[in-house]
């Protein structure tokens, strides 16, 4: 529907009357129809293993698309991600020989482990199946590397134009990234390595399927209900934006600061993490899920499915609030007319040229979903945000900020009844390639003595992460703003709320207590009331 979109630019869009039903549904994979698409699915992740890596459908040249061309912190990642699974689905529809089928999503939500089919045959990169192309990385370079290089030299301008921007000037750069190596110092770094030995290529296991406490906090229903309330596709202010950073190109960072969505910030990056070993495993190397070759393991397409879930839940929200879905005025040609150049289709060939565009809805691989977690947002009373005013800026001092907060925005934060918790803008440098530190949580008003926290403390507010490594092309600021939900536990308000004048009090320090803590940037509070 991207025509009626742009045509409709700068004013409200409405839903396209009498929409006939999707021909394809995409199933939790834990209903019986998603665990039939999973035998579907297994069938076809074994076919495209053994396609030669000349072949575009190779399982690993498919996942060297996500690595070469992938967007994340900017506006583009949902609609990037969803025309790269929407080829990737036609691929195993077309080799599995399941004309039925539809990906599955994994509701991190409702089930915070991986589900027990992900561990069976081909669908764990673990299964002795990708034993011949990655038992190590001789093996692996081997493979494929020669194949991308004749791959690279056929490559048109227009798509070196987009590598050049993302700092890849040769297959070597790319392969680089493979390997972790680093040419500024001259030696690799562990933790940036996209290439995973087959035993080592997933941290997460069948006798240890569950997410950690900490990323389960930041996939519960009161982060995803914060992800969602946002009424702009895209606000400057991203506690108020569903997107990330509005950029020039969507294989740039933003001419200043990142700003992650909160969706993208929080349960996005925090269950890629985990699922490579990010904590257990640090310093690296991690598995597969960790960077960006994340799509060797197959968990990556239920998890981005799920991403891509949310992102129509939110959709149809804001359709039921009679709301933009998408960006106005100019901003909407811009967005659209993003060119995406590097997707594999369904028929083991090239997509060609498309557009950003060809991708704002999911009329173009004609799809939808059955209900998830957060459908609720979008049934009667859809909820929306309440009128918002400018957020609360703080002062900053190390690795801790404060900030005043009115008495009255404090206690409607609390109150059971709202459901627009306030939020924390925290801004602060992202790790450098030699810092063996991601994550950080973030407390609210903790006492100077508690410098670690678990999941169920009372001033623990999430952890943010950063998922990847720094793409050599990215020279700008380095600096990342996330979107953070402040708690509703009374615990951690209360002398707050006994001393009125005393401003509320936030900290970021290394989510597994090791490491040095970040000096914060900036930070501000909100929404609050005009």
């Amino acid at each position: 529907m991207a025509t009626a979109a742009m045509a409709a630019a700068g004013t409200v869009i409405s839903p396209a009357p009498g929409r006939a039903a999707a021909k394809y549904r995409r199933y939790s994979v834990t209903s019986p129809e998603g665990q039939k698409m999973l035998a579907s699915y297994a069938k076809g992740v074994a076919a495209m293993l053994q396609l030669p890596a000349s072949h575009p459908q190779n399982w690993f040249r498919n996942a060297f698309i996500h690595l070469m061309d992938c967007p994340h912190g900017n506006w583009w990642f949902y609609v990037w991600h969803r025309g790269y699974l929407g080829y990737f689905e036609q691929s195993i529809r077309a080799l599995s020989g399941d004309d039925n089928f539809a990906l599955p999503y994994w509701d991190w939500t409702e089930l915070a482990e991986i589900p027990a089919g992900m561990f069976d045959g081909v669908l764990t990169p673990t299964d002795k199946a990708y034993q011949p192309f990655t038992a190590n990385l001789a093996v692996f370079t081997s493979f494929i590397k020669p194949t991308l290089a004749d791959y690279w030299n056929g490559l048109s301008k227009d798509q070196r134009g987009q590598l050049d921007i993302r700092g890849y000037k040769s297959i070597d750069a790319v392969w680089n990234d493979v390997t972790g190596f680093s040419p500024s110092a001259n030696a690799g770094i562990s933790g940036n390595e996209a290439f995973a030995t087959t035993c080592a290529s997933r941290y997460l296991s069948r006798d240890n399927p569950k997410l950690d406490a900490k990323t389960a906090y930041d996939v519960s229903p009161f982060v995803i209900m914060a992800g969602l309330l946002p009424t702009d596709f895209y606000n400057a202010d991203n506690y108020l934006s569903f997107t990330s950073s509005k950029t020039a190109s969507h294989n740039t960072q933003p001419n200043g600061t990142t700003k992650f969505s909160t969706l993208e910030g929080l349960p996005h990056n925090k269950v890629h993490n985990y699922i490579g070993g990010v904590g257990p495993l640090d310093p690296g190397p991690y598995g597969n899920m960790t960077n960006f070759l994340s799509p060797v393991d197959p968990i990556f397409f239920l998890h981005h499915s799920n991403m891509d879930r949310l992102w129509d839940v939110w959709t149809r929200k804001q359709k039921r609030l009679n709301l933009p879905y998408l960006p106005q005025g100019s901003d909407l040609k811009t967005f659209s007319d993003e060119p995406f150049l590097f997707y594999a289709d369904g028929k083991g060939g090239y997509v060609g040229p498309s557009k950003a565009g060809d991708y704002i809805s999911t009329d173009r691989f004609d799809y939808d979903y059955a209900p998830g977690f957060g459908e609720d947002i979008v049934n009667p009373p859809a909820v929306a945000s309440a009128p918002q005013a400018k957020p609360q800026q703080g002062s900053v001092k190390a690795n801790a900020g404060t900030v005043k907060i009115p008495g009255d925005a404090l206690e409607a934060h609390l109150a059971a009844t709202r459901p627009q918790p306030l939020m924390a803008q925290i801004t602060l440098p992202r790790p450098s390639g030699y810092s063996t530190v991601r994550e950080f949580d973030v407390l609210v008003n903790a006492p100077a003595n508690v410098t670690q926290v678990t999941a169920d403390s009372p001033y623990y507010a999430g952890t943010i992460a950063f998922f990847g490594a720094m793409m050599p092309g990215m020279v700008m600021t380095m600096d990342a703003t996330f979107a953070v939900p402040l708690p509703k536990k009374q615990e951690a308000f209360t002398a707050l709320r006994a001393a009125p004048n005393q401003p509320l009090s936030i900290r970021i320090v290394p989510s597994g207590g090791v490491g040095a803590a970040p000096a914060l940037k900036s930070l501000s509070v909100g929404p609050l009331r005009p």
